[in-house]
C-alpha cells in the first residue's frame, strides 16, 4: 500500500520561511547576551613602601568625590523617554471639460445636436491621518564598560525580574559624556548617545498575547 504525503515541496519552503520571519525574541524566550555587568580590573599588587597612603584601595579625589569615572563604576540612567508625532495629508483635484459643435440642422448632413455635444469631469478627494504617541519611563542601572579618550564612556547592563508567571528584563547600552554624569551619578537617557532600550519577557501572560506562528504566516503572504 502506498502513502501519500500531502506536504509538497513548496508547503516544506513556506514553513522554513515562517520560521525564518519569526522575531528571535519570541523564538529564543530568553535575554539576549552581551550586557552582562562590567567589573573593573584587580588593582596591582602593593609593594610596601612604608607610605600610609595606597591609591589602589579606593582612592576618591576631594574635587570628583565618588563620580563615576572608570571602568566598573555603577551608573543610575533615568529613563524618560517620550515620543509623539503626528501627521496628516489632504488632498483634492478637479477636472471638467465640455465640447460642443452645432451641425446644420436641414439638408443631407442635418443632425441631432444633441448627439455632438461632449463633457467630462473627474475628480479625487483623499484625507490620511497619523498619530503616535509612546512613554517608557524608570530607571536601570549600569555599570561602565569603557572610558575613551576624548571623555565618553560606554555603559551597558541589565535588570532581570523573575515573576510567578514568567521572566521580564530590561537591557541597555550607549556611550555618555563623563562631564554629564552628576554627583550622584545618574544620566537621563536623553543625553545617551546610540542608546539601546529593550524591554520585554517571557511566559505564559506573553506567550497568550502574541500573535500563533500560522496566523502570522498568513497575514504575511495575505494580499488583502
Amino acid at each position: 500500500m502506498r502513502a501519500f504525503s500531502f506536504l509538497g515541496p513548496m508547503t516544506s519552503v513556506a514553513m522554513a520561511s515562517v520560521l525564518a520571519l519569526l522575531p528571535a525574541a519570541a523564538m529564543a524566550g530568553k535575554p539576549p547576551a552581551g550586557f552582562s555587568a562590567t567589573t573593573p580590573p584587580p588593582p596591582a599588587p602593593h609593594v610596601a613602601d612604608g607610605s600610609i597612603f595606597n591609591a589602589s584601595m579606593g582612592y576618591s579625589s576631594l574635587v570628583t568625590g565618588a563620580q563615576a569615572r572608570v571602568v566598573g563604576d555603577a551608573v543610575t540612567i533615568l529613563l524618560l523617554e517620550t515620543t509623539s508625532s503626528s501627521k496628516t495629508a489632504n488632498t483634492k483635484t478637479q477636472r471638467s471639460g465640455n465640447a460642443s459643435i452645432t451641425p446644420p440642422t436641414q439638408g443631407p448632413f442635418a443632425l441631432n445636436p444633441n448627439a455632438l455635444n461632449a463633457s467630462s469631469g473627474s475628480s479625487f478627494n483623499g484625507q490620511g491621518n497619523t498619530a503616535l504617541t509612546s512613554t517608557f519611563t524608570g530607571t536601570i542601572a549600569v555599570t561602565i564598560a569603557e572610558v575613551r579618550s576624548n571623555g565618553t564612556a560606554l555603559v551597558r547592563g541589565e535588570k532581570r525580574m523573575l515573576l510567578s508567571q514568567g521572566q521580564e528584563w530590561i537591557q541597555f547600552s550607549g556611550i555618555v559624556r563623563l562631564n554629564d554624569i552628576s554627583m550622584d551619578n545618574t544620566v537621563p537617557s536623553g543625553r545617551v548617545a546610540d542608546a539601546r532600550i529593550e524591554y520585554a519577557g517571557n511566559g505564559a501572560i506573553t506567550r497568550s498575547a502574541r500573535e500563533g506562528w500560522l496566523s502570522h504566516f498568513f497575514n504575511i503572504i495575505s494580499p488583502f
